[in-house]
């Protein structure tokens, strides 16, 4: 009986969490109230408290589910991919895919929310030495590759995606942006020891 009432509570949790997931993504979550929440998912407050006790901790729970979860479906996606060097293509394309569906006001309520910041702040440290991972895993023979200076170019941009800079400044779609900062990390490793590192030309020799 315990059991069973167990695995009936976390099965109840985790659909609460993929509710409030869609609802954070969609709207945000600073100007809901608990009270909100339990009519928008149909479901009495004491059940949120299944969740976390309180709005703060429910916060940061449904943060962290939907960049674990996401975090594991990017990987996913990468480990079908055997050519080291499409893998970082692949990766930030699924990054993007995941990031697709939220909205700026969860963006701006991760931004005005310290625990909600700081785990998304860990989640894109995670994603930059990923990506140094896989820049030096992708190294070609012969030729040294910068994978610490590339992984933070790739964290830079990706925060100035997210922050919505670049498409202000680019025009950019968010996909647009991520499958361009692939193709300069691919370059960054694929790009022919003679090349010149300074004034962006090729010498004939």
């Amino acid at each position: 009986m315990v059991a069973m009432r167990s695995t009936r509570q976390s099965t109840r949790r985790a659909e609460i969490l993929t509710g409030l997931v869609e609802i954070f993504l969609n709207e945000g979550f600073l100007d809901f109230s608990l009270e909100d929440l339990a009519v928008r998912l149909q479901c009495s407050k004491s059940t949120l408290y299944v969740v976390a006790p309180s709005k703060e901790q429910l916060i940061v729970a449904v943060v962290r589910a939907f960049f674990r979860e996401a975090t594991d479906r990017v990987e996913e996606r990468v480990t079908t991919e055997p050519d080291p060097v499409k893998r970082i293509g692949v990766y930030l394309d699924a990054i993007s895919r995941e990031l697709a569906p939220a909205s700026s006001k969860f963006f701006a309520d991760l931004s005005s929310f310290a625990p909600a910041h700081e785990i998304y702040l860990h989640n894109t440290a995670i994603a930059t030495r990923r990506v140094q991972e896989l820049v030096a895993a992708a190294e070609p023979s012969g030729h040294t590759v910068n994978a610490v200076f590339l992984g933070a170019v790739a964290g830079t941009v990706m925060e100035s995606i997210q922050r919505g800079e670049l498409g202000a400044t680019t025009s950019l779609t968010d996909a647009e942006a991520y499958r361009l900062l692939a193709d300069l990390i691919v370059a960054g490793v694929t790009k022919a020891p003679g090349a010149r590192r300074a004034g962006g030309t090729h010498e004939e020799r």
